[in-house]
């Protein structure tokens, strides 16, 4: 079984949810490259990023990394 990575659940999450990047971008109060880099998985987003990306998708960090910790 794969295993899914922090990207790659943003991403899906992301899309779910029905935003493009640009909007979640915009809400997150960071620039479309900086998201983009987070999804590609070029970037790795720091904990505060992460949490404001959990609290606009409305989802628990624990849905977007089982090793995250709040």
């Amino acid at each position: 079984m794969e295993k899914i990575n922090i990207a790659q659940r943003i991403r899906a999450f992301r899309k779910l949810k029905g935003y493009t990047q640009n909007e979640l971008a915009d809400q997150l109060g960071v620039s479309i490259a900086i998201l983009g880099a987070i999804e590609r998985g070029t970037r790795k987003p720091d904990p505060r990023i992460l949490q404001n990306i959990a609290g606009v998708l409305g989802i628990d960090m624990e849905e977007l990394s089982p090793t995250v910790t709040r």
